[in-house]
């Protein structure tokens, strides 16, 4: 399982570097890790306060905003 979420931070990252085009494996990939820290959070309060970075949600509400028009 560690190695699949290793794989999932790289997509994310290349994503966000622009070493890969972000695509729906990059989209995916988010959405994955949004999962985990979604769990984390109500697992404990530790991880309240954690969240992506702005270029992550940005990243993100632009492929929304695209995929609504």
């Amino acid at each position: 399982m560690e190695t699949r979420m290793n794989n999932e931070i790289e997509m994310l990252r290349q994503g966000l570097t622009g070493q890969r085009p972000v695509d729906d494996a990059v989209l995916t990939s988010a959405a994955v890790l949004g999962d985990r820290l979604e769990m984390l959070k109500r697992d404990s309060s530790l991880f309240d306060a954690v969240s992506f970075s702005p270029e992550v949600e940005a990243m993100m509400a632009e492929q929304l905003t695209a995929v609504a028009n």
